[in-house]
């Protein structure tokens, strides 16, 4: 099967003056962005997707914010992205939790660990949330 994956943000390739295309796993990388980092309510044709990540970066960061994020990144994954990614495992660093990080108070750090559905390979994603 010949895949045709279009770069995020889509753009112009400079160089074929055709539209970006970018390979399977970072296509998928750039897919599971969209979601974490995109708001429920905040796409108009589709406003239930999204991870709302972003509203939980203003709670009082605890065991059980890393619990909630930790479930809504698995919920969403599962809703939106299980027909191209298999979820491995969530890890959620809270800024507050960790000093040591190096994490700002308030931040959280989500490790993504998946295996891509088509090609059986298993890749990591890090988002940072401020």
């Amino acid at each position: 099967m010949i895949r045709h994956d279009y770069a995020f943000p889509l753009r112009i390739d400079a160089g074929s003056s055709q539209v970006a295309r970018a390979s399977y796993p970072d296509h998928v990388d750039q897919l599971l962005r969209q979601l974490l980092l995109t708001s429920p309510g905040e796409r108009v044709c589709q406003p239930e997707f999204g991870c709302g990540l972003r509203r939980l970066v203003f709670a009082g960061q605890s065991d059980a914010l890393v619990a909630t994020v930790r479930i809504q990144v698995q919920q969403a994954i599962n809703r939106w992205l299980s027909d191209q990614v298999k979820l491995d495992n969530v890890d959620v660093l809270a800024g507050a939790a960790a000093p040591a990080s190096g994490l700002d108070e308030g931040s959280l750090l989500i490790t993504v660990s998946y295996t891509l559905v088509d090609t059986l390979t298993p890749t990591e994603l890090q988002v940072k949330v401020i």
